[in-house]
């Protein structure tokens, strides 16, 4: 048998400091850690998630409403585009007595007008829905062929007519790069729903959040494939809120 060392000897008596030292050292890193990203320890208990038809058939009887208080849709994208799951999913949903909105991906390149008249005459306008959403992602080729006031025009355009068509004010999906390039400081009264996977959301000039695209790596029973999951800024109450706000009935 091999015998220890002199060394090892000392290292087996005072293991067990070692092995305390090494636990504040663990413990201090936690603490540190959730003190810089604050959100990661709060509790956020209104969830929800979002789909498209990348999501393929999906038995929405296996998801639990009280688990998850809402789901958005893709509706449509650019001027023409429909998804083909969206009126299967709207159903679905619907009879599962999930908070159902629907939203709309967004084509720099496109008229907000024709943007919005395919969004309106794809999504229902119904009392229980969700304010409708506008997807305003980054696009090189677009984002460069026209000036900042040229594509906040046409943004405006498809929000006023939303507005008025479902009399529910639209909420702005977004990541941080295209809302500080565009997006800061316009549109002040329109809910911001920020995407943001590494950290907890922290939008320039403090303006406040509605939603939070936390991952797009989620597994929710009933759907096959990952899914974006969400989370709501604020209380139950607060939810409570939003819906009668919106006169979500």
């Amino acid at each position: 048998m091999k015998k220890r060392s002199s060394k090892q000897k000392v290292i087996r008596q005072y293991s067990p400091y070692i092995g305390m030292a090494l636990l504040c050292c663990t413990m201090l890193s936690y603490l540190i850690f959730f003190h810089q990203n604050p959100a990661a320890a709060e509790p956020y208990p209104v969830q929800g998630f979002d789909v498209s038809h990348h999501q393929g058939n999906i038995d929405w009887k296996k998801i639990s409403p009280q688990k998850y208080q809402f789901v958005y849709l893709k509706a449509t994208e650019g001027g023409d585009y429909r998804d083909d799951k969206f009126q299967d999913y709207w159903l679905g949903a619907h009879e599962q007595n999930l908070n159902i909105g629907a939203y709309h991906f967004y084509r720099l390149c496109r008229d907000g007008e024709i943007q919005a008249q395919n969004f309106i005459q794809t999504v229902p306008n119904k009392p229980y829905a969700l304010p409708p959403v506008i997807d305003l992602e980054y696009d090189s080729n677009c984002i460069n062929t026209f000036t900042k006031d040229q594509l906040l025009k046409q943004i405006k355009i498809m929000h006023d007519r939303l507005h008025k068509h479902y009399g529910k004010q639209p909420i702005f999906y977004t990541s941080k790069n295209f809302y500080n390039i565009i997006l800061v400081d316009q549109f002040k009264q329109t809910p911001i729903w920020i995407r943001e996977y590494k950290e907890s959301p922290d939008l320039k000039n403090k303006r406040p959040w509605t939603f939070w695209q936390r991952t797009n790596q989620g597994q929710i029973q009933g759907i096959p494939t990952t899914v974006d999951l969400n989370v709501f800024h604020g209380s139950e109450d607060d939810w409570k809120k939003f819906l009668e706000k919106n006169n979500i009935k």
